[in-house]
């Protein structure tokens, strides 16, 4: 007979407080999502320990008729206080809800969950947590299997566009786009941040006047391929200034 008592190591992704006091809680693991749920832990042990971005060791049990895991257990393993910090939170705010937004409960993906850890770590330690974040955005879009594409225009196919698209995030040629011309700068590093190495990639950040378009266009990429991310509005309001939609 199979147990139904598991032991987990991930990192919290998502944290949600019931009135009940439960703490539901998404971990990313390298076996995947899980979904747990802590009874009445806002009041015990497991408070501390069930923290967004915390990496956490869980032992949960799945009973018969539970359509959530229940931690019975758990034990910090790592933290990055720095996350704390204003300027780098809204960022891992944003990756965490990429992650959860791209994965599913059940896939492993031992990439996804060392791309994530090493998304937050370099948001904690690095001088510039929004170029960390532009980076592993789009590294955990394409692990995920959403590719922006950048051979032709996303209207006509035309070769080489260089063309911010308004409404998909995409690249358009000069003909389809009433936008100007990504800067070099921009256009390089859409071109490249698939392909490179992480490391590559940091190693060349685009000036800081060029990043909102980026944001921009990654966020309409995002809502029309992926869905809706909250994160965008709520924790990035100097990052990405409100956009009108067309009718």
């Amino acid at each position: 007979m199979r147990s139904r008592t598991a032991n987990r190591s991930g990192i919290v992704i998502r944290r949600r407080v019931t009135p009940a006091g439960d703490i539901i809680v998404t971990l990313l693991t390298p076996q995947g999502k899980l979904k747990a749920v802590a009874r009445g832990g806002v009041r015990g042990p497991l408070a501390s320990q069930l923290n967004l971005f915390h990496h956490v060791g869980v032992q949960v049990y799945q009973g018969p008729h539970n359509d959530l895991a229940s931690v019975k257990q758990a034990v910090l393993e790592g933290a990055l206080p720095r996350l704390a910090e204003p300027e780098r939170y809204a960022f891992a705010h944003l990756l965490a809800e990429f992650a959860d937004a791209l994965f599913q409960e059940g896939e492993f993906s031992d990439q996804a969950f060392e791309l994530f850890a090493g998304a937050l770590r370099g948001l904690s330690h690095q001088p510039d947590p929004e170029w960390v974040a532009l980076v592993l955005s789009h590294k955990l879009l394409a692990l995920a299997g959403f590719v922006q594409n950048i051979g032709h225009c996303a209207r006509c196919r035309a070769p080489e566009p260089s063309h911010p698209d308004p409404l998909g995030g995409q690249l358009l040629c000069s003909a389809c786009s009433s936008l100007p011309a990504y800067p070099p700068e921009a256009l390089a590093f859409l071109r490249s941040v698939v392909r490179q190495t992480v490391r590559v990639s940091m190693d060349a950040p685009v000036p800081l006047p060029q990043r909102p378009a980026l944001w921009r266009a990654l966020e309409r990429y995002v809502t029309v391929h992926v869905g809706n991310v909250q994160s965008w509005r709520q924790l990035l309001p100097t990052t990405l200034p409100v956009i009108d939609r067309p009718a």
